[in-house]
């Protein structure tokens, strides 16, 4: 059942914080929900031990995103699915600050948190329909002594701040995903009835660049750990095009073209070079290829390769034992005179998924290797590396 006004007043008091305190030392999985609920509802009502349970389980989950502070916040289960890692929350608050600002559909309230933090903001506001979730933001702003003011209100109505951060839902209420910016709720041109210096809209990460030309300004793509988290609309600053962002503990990296990229298409050479998410995304695949003095596969293929492996974290890598044009009998040949039994798959441009692949090679032998199932000038290839990556 989802939390209630009501639930939050009890876990909040002097008995929920107890009995939280004392499930965080508990195992808390699956198997373990009769015996504790059983345990609970001694004491306490059973709506009251199925919130206490249930929260206790999501500050348990959350400290893997949050770390040990998640164990003095409250959440829900959508928004802690839809917060953003404590790394893109920092990068977006360190860049794009203002004196003044409004988090429009700040839900628990974890970026208004972040914003709140920056030396600058004087006044920042959150807004966000759901009662609830208000609830929650003004409890975690609370117990962490964070500055920042948190009302119900309806973000559909003009708003007017120095910067405005909106994070609007990209799930609808099945949980099935929102491509188009107009089906967020509420939809991405509700920012025209705002004024602000800054727009700062996060987007779905597959967003539809197409449907973003009308608004202007510049989009940012934005990967941690060689995962591609989120898409940021930026208007206001002096930004057009795209940008990719690597955030690491220690950086935050951006990768924007500079110049038209002169890159050729060549047969592979010794690295296969698969470049961050982020880069893919952003359609930087030819700078970074040009960067790393590299060429192209396929007009189409975000591969390239080098003679010289790169050093960067922009980029993976692996060492090119081999290639061959893709035919089946003459790869099972390849792969059985080689005794290599052992494979990781991966592919770009090419039909077969991994697993149709892998039945249809069906190896023995204690050797290992990464094929690499894509494209040379538009013909189908396999590149045969070594098994590690590197990076």
């Amino acid at each position: 059942m989802p939390l209630t006004l009501d639930d939050l007043d009890f876990l909040s008091s002097d008995v929920g914080q107890s009995v939280l305190n004392e499930l965080a030392q508990t195992k808390l999985d699956d198997t373990q929900t009769l015996k504790l609920l059983t345990h609970l509802r001694r004491t306490l009502s059973p709506e009251q031990a199925s919130a206490v349970l249930t929260m206790a389980r999501l500050q348990q989950k959350a400290t893997a995103k949050f770390g040990q502070v998640a164990r003095q916040m409250f959440f829900t289960e959508e928004a802690l699915q839809q917060a953003s890692s404590p790394l893109v929350c920092r990068y977006r608050a360190q860049k794009y600050h203002a004196p003044s600002m409004i988090d429009a559909c700040c839900g628990i309230g974890t970026d208004t948190l972040a914003f709140a933090q920056m030396e600058g903001v004087r006044h920042i506001v959150g807004y966000d329909m759901d009662a609830v979730r208000i609830a929650i933001a003004r409890y975690n702003a609370d117990i962490l002594g964070i500055p920042a003011r948190f009302e119900v209100g309806d973000v559909v109505a003009p708003l007017s701040a120095d910067a405005i951060f909106f994070d609007p839902a990209r799930r609808d209420e099945n949980g099935r995903r929102l491509f188009h910016p107009e089906r967020y709720i509420p939809p991405l041109s509700t920012i025209n009835h705002w004024w602000a210096s800054r727009f700062v809209a996060k987007l779905s990460p597959g967003v539809n660049l197409g449907h973003l030309k009308s608004y202007g300004g510049g989009v940012e793509f934005i990967s941690v750990q060689g995962q591609l988290k989120e898409a940021l609309l930026i208007i206001g600053d002096d930004f057009t095009g795209y940008r990719a962002v690597l955030l690491t503990d220690e950086h935050a990296l951006t990768w924007q073209r500079t110049v038209p990229p002169d890159v050729v298409i060549d047969a592979p050479r010794r690295w296969l070079v698969e470049p961050d998410p982020a880069l893919i995304r952003a359609g930087l695949v030819e700078d970074a290829a040009q960067a790393f003095q590299g060429a192209l596969l396929n007009s189409e293929i975000a591969y390239f390769t080098t003679g010289v492996k790169p050093s960067s974290p922009w980029v993976r890598s692996w060492e090119i034992l081999d290639w061959l044009p893709f035919q089946l009998k003459r790869l099972k040949a390849y792969l059985r005179e080689r005794r290599i039994g052992r494979l990781t798959i991966k592919k770009r441009g090419f039909p077969m998924t991994p697993e149709e692949i892998a039945a249809r090679l069906k190896l023995k032998g204690d050797g290992e290797a990464v094929l690499v199932f894509t494209r040379y000038r538009n013909k189908p290839i396999v590149i045969v590396c070594a098994p590690f990556e590197i990076s």
